[in-house]
């Protein structure tokens, strides 16, 4: 196998030109693609899906899958899975699809499934909390798995991208991993994944490029001018600015996702525990205007954590709405005053002054700061902006006030994952310490709830809890975008955010 990669790698070194064309010296057909959504800031370098986020792009570039996957409405399919039975509130029994096959050839049964997943709950951050598994058995083709307590939402957080199935005990060489998707990665970098197709892919369809080629382009003019200069095949997360550019001679999938871009308030700041000072920043916060100018349009204006085309999302829930006065008085009614006409209010003799943590990756959320800059100042409230790729060391030491990102709320199809991952107290991606009984007695309703409709109903009211609190600050629902050129097929933009590389992409 080393010395297969070997190959491969000198192979590589060997070629020339750009663009993703046909070489004379290896004659293969090469799809090169930028993306925004890949770097060291996005905590998913690499194809480990059992580390941070990697598993996203073990998903993405078509190296890994799952035991079930999403399709177009967000409903589970089998995928690696042929069937499933509930066995009982805590156990389900999984049947592998007998032709399912890691990229070395080895057969995927439920002895490789049992030892990947208890190489995850071992390893993760997230998905020992998510799964609460107790035991695997494994027995030919099938796998059950039980759980210490009901976990109705099971196979939906198995076909999270951590739920990739992969190879573990050949182990993990330079953020390599042996997968089962039509590609496996050869190289592995911070800024780049080279892939070639799996010659032992067990799909229906074949993948049909010969070499894929995946590089981080994290600044968005040189994303454009990459893909102007036909550097590249395709590209993912264009600014909104430049999609106009692609209008004609190219072509653009998009589709609505649940990416949310969210401000989370640090309850550790002390102006921000009266919930006075929060709801007057969340009255402030022009949302309309943001989506409609700053985003040019691709972005609706976000009530809560779920779009409108979650049962669970969208007007089911309600926010404060942008007013500019109701906001001031909030702060006066607190004893937020501006005493000296600086402009800014104050109280004790010091301003109302706040820190407002981003990352530049995601090129929308630096705009997103500007403009509540902007807005809070409206109503005299300084706002210091950190827009920062370091911004974990920030979260480490605890210097912010608000942490705006982007987040994909409902990557598994299912309303609890969010709330396990970024609200529940003590959950990992809980920057702003948020801690509320309610919301704790809801998470555990819901943790024993079968039944979608009924798991909707309590998924509004924990979001409806999150918004009468002032928790969180919840701007805009994203589009994605992917342009690519008129030669491409078979590259569709997927409302999970995670099928990019998929066997039938090719181009002409």
């Amino acid at each position: 196998m080393k010395k297969f990669l070997a190959a491969i790698c000198a192979a590589g070194l060997l070629m020339t030109g750009c663009g993703g064309e046909k070489t004379s010296s290896t004659n293969e057909k090469t799809f090169t693609y930028g993306t925004m959504a890949y770097g060291v800031a996005m905590e998913n370098v690499g194809t480990n899906p059992h580390e941070n986020y990697s598993g996203w792009s073990t998903l993405r570039y078509g190296v890994g899958e799952t035991l079930f996957k999403f399709n177009e409405q967000m409903e589970l399919e089998p995928w690696l899975a042929e069937s499933f039975e509930q066995v009982d509130d805590f156990t389900v029994k999984i049947k592998i699809n007998d032709a399912a096959k890691f990229s070395n050839g080895k057969k995927v049964d439920g002895a490789a499934v049992k030892a990947c997943l208890e190489h995850l709950i071992m390893t993760h951050n997230r998905a020992p909390r998510d799964l609460k598994i107790s035991s695997i058995d494994a027995d030919g083709q099938f796998v059950t798995i039980k759980s210490s307590e009901k976990v109705p939402a099971l196979l939906n957080y198995l076909s999270d991208p951590y739920g990739c199935i992969v190879d573990v005990d050949a182990g993990i060489h330079d953020e390599i991993v042996v997968g089962t998707g039509p590609y496996k990665a050869v190289k592995v970098t911070d800024t780049q994944i080279d892939l070639v197709a799996n010659e032992n892919y067990w799909g229906a369809v074949k993948p049909k490029l010969e070499k894929i080629i995946v590089k981080s382009i994290t600044d968005g003019d040189t994303l454009t001018m990459a893909m102007q200069n036909g550097e590249l095949d395709a590209v993912q997360g264009l600014p909104y600015s430049s999609l106009k550019l692609f209008k004609d001679g190219y072509k653009i999938s998009q589709t609505n996702t649940s990416r949310v871009y969210q401000a989370a308030f640090n309850f550790k700041t002390p102006a921000l525990q009266d919930i006075n000072v929060r709801r007057a920043i969340s009255t402030a916060i022009d949302k309309e205007n943001f989506c409609k100018v700053l985003l040019d349009g691709n972005g609706t204006p976000a009530i809560g954590a779920f779009p409108a085309n979650l049962s669970f999302g969208g007007d089911k829930v309600h926010a404060q709405q942008y007013d500019l006065d109701a906001a001031k008085k909030l702060l006066t009614d607190s004893g937020w005053i501006d005493t000296d006409g600086d402009g800014y209010v104050d109280k004790d003799g010091k301003n109302l002054e706040l820190r407002w943590l981003t990352y530049t990756s995601r090129q929308e959320l630096p705009l997103l700061a500007e403009a509540a800059q902007a807005n809070l100042k409206l109503i005299g409230v300084k706002l210091n902006v950190n827009a920062t790729d370091n911004y974990k060391s920030f979260l480490k030491s605890g210097d912010y006030d608000i942490f705006s990102k982007a987040i994909v709320t409902a990557p598994t199809g299912d309303g609890e994952y969010y709330f396990t991952s970024h609200i529940v107290s003590g959950a990992v991606d809980n920057a702003g310490f948020y801690d509320s009984a309610e919301i704790s007695t809801l998470e555990n309703e819901l943790h024993n709830t079968f039944g979608a409709a009924n798991r909707s109903d309590i998924v509004i009211k924990m979001s409806q809890q999150v918004l009468d609190d002032c928790a969180l600050i919840y701007a805009a629902h994203l589009k994605m975008s992917l342009v690519m050129k008129n030669n491409v097929e078979g590259f569709n933009a997927h409302p999970s955010d995670y099928y990019e590389i998929r066997p039938e992409l090719d181009k002409h």
